[in-house]
This record gives structure tokens, C-alpha cells and sequence, in this order.
């Protein structure tokens, strides 16, 4: 059952220690280059993020293709899990697999990756709109081909879904990429990551190259969650003073979202790495740079153009193509809920602009979250000049940060729950609450 929450700050500072959960992005990769390596490859940290539980309690129910050939598995709103184990399960000889999600999963484009996999050979079949999942797909397949073209300008994850199979294909496997290559930074990761399970690459112009080769015996450790640390970095850079110590972070990140390092030192935000981890601390400064290029970390889109719309100032965003076909249409959202701080998001083509000329603050608002968890994370922040902020159902961000609003806490953000009747109701509970598990299958977490 959905159910709000109301956020209040009575000071303007944040200061404090918040553990962060393992990387949503390399947990992911890590859990399907461990099921693919037979045993050889180790996990470690793995992640808390609803996306990451679905996908690790999937991928033990495949192991148990052969007792039951047939089995359908539901990844919610997981979009990570829904590209990834389209590939990985055509690699199931025997299998037949039905991938579905929730209905704004159905309406999420899955035709690339389809159109790759029937193009190397895989059987892979739409149940209701073609493009679209629900998939049916008839694990185990003879190469037709190891080379493939792909647009660069889709998501990352159609690329990195492909990669990750590639050293387990009899011929391996060669993608020519189209044009620019969007969030490169993930596709990096991916080849890193499988690099660290013995896995070679060659990446010559805009061709990258897996040969056919076994995995070595590794433990991979999944660093710490950028993305999730972004949120606060919104936090120091609208509060009047922070210090904030995240440990388990590193200036030598996999991660992509780890620029948002150098995005918000625009805003007066310092990063010192010592003893383990980042120290964040707010000086005052003017705004430095008013154009922001999302490409590469799409992901952190929503919470720059919150923090510039809450500052005031008119900056200007490219990159945000791919936002639109997120958990919703994350431009739309954006519009929506900017609005009721008087600020427009105008769209030109491929370029977006924050109107702030109309900014007001209001002593109350109500954010609609969309069923898009950093739809919430992004606009929590706002607590710190908003008197009292409404987030419609808090329980969303269990998808990638199950502890955002206790870590809230932590830094003193007065965090009040309601249900039916008015009743309060604790965070913490709800957000421990595993969400859309696997059918048949016993979840390690």
C-alpha cells in the first residue's frame, strides 16, 4: 500500500556519517558475470536496492531451470534485471522463460537488444506488443554470427547486456557501434569489471571485441553507491553549512555518477578523500557553470536541475534524451513538480532550460514520485527551504536506497510517516519490505 511521508527541517545544516549502500550498477554486473563464471567468481557487498534482490533471487531461480523447464519471472519495475536477463537467458540450453515486468516495464523499448540476440542467433518471441515485454524466450541457440551493429545513442544497459554474454558465445562476440556512444562511462564499467574476472577485451574505434574465454577465480567488491551519494551532495549543496563523511568511496570510481564530484563543486561543494571515504564540505560561492551536460550520468540529471531550480538559478541541461523512457518520463515529472515551486523546465529540441523567474516557496508542497524512486530522492532535499515537504509513497526508493529516509534521520530531517486514518507508521519497517520476489524461489535477502 502506498503511503506518504513528511519531511521538515528546522535547521538549514547537515552534519554527519551516512553509510551507503553497495552500487545498484556494479552489483548488477557483478551478480550476472558470477552466475555466467560457474562458481569462479565471488560477490562481495552486494547491494540492498530492491533492482539488485529481484535480480539475485532470478538468477537462483535459473539454476533450477532443469527441474522445471518452463518458468516465468516477474521483475517488477527492475529495468536493469529485465535487459540483463533477456540475454543471459537465452544462454539457458533447454529453457523456456517468460520475462515480464510491471506495466510501466511493458511500456519501456526492448527492441534493440531483442533485434542483437535474434541477429547472433537466440529465439525470442513478444507475447503482447511487439518491441515491448513481456519476452518468451527459448534458452540455448547455434551462432549465426559474432558480429553485430548497435546504435550508441540508446541505453547503455542493451549494450552492457550484450557484453556481459559475449565471452560465453561459442564464436564471441564483436559490436560495431552507430555514432556516438551515450553513458560511456557504463559501458567502461562493464569492461572493467569483467576484466577483473579475466575477461579481454579489444576496443578499437568504435568496435569492441570478447573473444570466446573462460572466467578466472576472483572476489569482485562492489564499491559503494555514487548515485546514492549524489542526494547528498543536493543536501550540502542547498543546506547553509554541511560536513558530511561517506565512506567506501574513492576518487578512482567504475562508477560514472562520480562526477557529480566536479558537478557540484559549481555549487560550492568540496570532496576530500581520507581515511576511507569523501568528506563534503559547503563553501559559499557564486554559481560557476550555468550548462550541464547529462550524457554520460543520466542518472543524475533529475538531481542537479532540482538543486539549480531550488538555487535559482536558469541553468541550462543537454544529454536528457534517454530520461523519458525511465521509470516514467522523468522530463514530464520534472515539469510537473518544478512547478509547484513556480520554476519551468522549457524543452528546445535537445536542449532544456530551468525558468526561475517565477520561483516561489511555498509553505507547504506535495511531490508526486511517479512510482520513480529518484523522483523522491531528488526533491527530498528541499526540505531544507521548503517548511514542510509532502513525498507521496516513500516506499519507492526501496528500489535503489531502502535506507534514504532513516539516513535522513540521521542528519536531523524530521521524517513523519501516515497511513489509513492517520495512524504514523515506521520508516524503517516499510522500507525493509522486500518487493516483487521472485515467484518460487527463496530470496538470500
Amino acid at each position: 500500500m502506498k503511503q506518504n511521508i513528511i519531511l521538515t527541517k528546522k535547521d538549514k545544516s547537515a552534519n554527519g556519517t551516512i553509510q551507503l549502500t553497495g552500487s545498484k550498477s556494479e552489483c548488477n554486473r557483478a551478480l550476472i558475470i558470477e552466475a555466467l563464471s560457474g562458481g569462479r567468481v565471488r560477490v562481495e557487498n552486494i547491494s540492498n536496492a530492491a533492482d539488485t534482490v529481484v535480480l539475485q533471487g532470478m538468477l537462483e531461480g535459473s539454476e533450477t531451470y532443469k527441474e522445471r523447464p518452463f518458468k516465468q519471472f516477474n521483475v517488477g519495475p527492475a529495468g536493469t534485471a529485465m535487459r540483463f536477463l533477456a540475454a543471459f537467458f537465452t544462454l539457458l540450453n533447454g529453457a523456456e522463460i517468460v520475462l515480464t515486468g510491471s506495466e510501466r516495464m511493458k511500456q519501456r523499448p526492448i527492441g534493440v537488444l531483442v533485434n542483437a540476440l535474434r541477429a547472433i542467433g537466440a529465439s525470442i518471441d513478444y507475447i503482447e506488443s511487439e518491441g515491448f515485454p513481456p519476452l518468451r524466450i527459448h534458452g540455448g541457440f547455434e551462432q549465426q554470427k559474432n558480429t553485430i551493429s548497435i546504435k550508441g545513442d540508446i541505453s547503455s544497459q542493451y549494450i552492457t547486456a550484450l557484453l556481459l554474454i559475449a565471452s560465453q558465445l561459442p564464436l564471441g562476440l564483436t559490436l560495431q557501434i552507430e555514432g556516438e556512444l551515450t553513458s560511456r562511462p557504463y559501458v567502461e564499467m562493464t569492461l572493467a569489471m569483467l576484466q577483473q574476472a579475466g575477461i579481454q577485451h579489444q576496443w578499437e574505434g568504435n568496435n569492441i571485441h570478447i573473444a570466446r574465454q573462460d572466467f578466472k577465480e576472483t572476489t569482485l567488491y562492489v564499491e559503494p553507491d555514487w548515485s546514492a551519494a549524489s542526494y547528498w551532495y543536493a543536501i550540502a549543496a542547498l543546506a547553509d553549512e554541511a560536513e558530511l563523511f561517506l565512506p567506501g568511496l574513492t576518487a578512482y570510481s567504475l562508477q560514472g555518477d562520480s562526477v557529480i564530484t566536479e558537478i557540484m563543486a559549481n555549487f560550492g561543494i568540496t570532496s576530500q578523500f581520507k581515511n576511507g571515504g569523501v568528506y563534503l564540505k559547503k563553501e559559499v560561492k557564486p554559481l560557476q557553470r550555468k550548462i550541464f551536460d547529462m550524457k554520460s550520468c543520466p542518472d543524475l540529471a533529475q538531481t542537479v536541475i532540482v538543486v539549480c531550480a531550488a538555487l535559482g538559478y536558469d541553468a541550462t541541461f543537454t544529454g536528457l534524451e534517454t530520461l523519458k523512457i525511465k521509470e516514467t518520463d522523468r522530463v514530464k515529472a520534472l515539469q510537473n513538480e518544478l512547478a509547484k515551486i513556480g520554476v519551468k523546465l522549457i524543452e528546445k529540441g535537445q536542449v532544456y532550460k530551468l525558468d526561475c523567474s517565477e520561483k516561489h516557496i511555498p509553505q507547504k508542497v506535495f511531490i508526486n514520485t511517479y512510482d520513480d524512486h529518484r523522483m523522491a530522492m531528488a526533491f527530498a532535499p528541499l526540505a531544507l527551504i521548503v517548511p514542510e515537504m509532502e513525498v507521496e509513497d516513500f516506499g519507492v526508493v526501496v528500489k535503489s536506497y531502502p535506507t534514504f529516509w532513516t539516513d535522513l534521520q540521521k542528519v536531523g530531517f524530521d521524517v513523519k510517516g501516515f497511513g489509513e486514518g492517520g495512524g504514523t507508521h515506521s520508516v524503517t519497517q516499510r522500507a525493509k519490505v522486500e518487493v516483487y520476489p521472485p515467484q518460487n524461489n527463496k530470496n538470500k535477502h
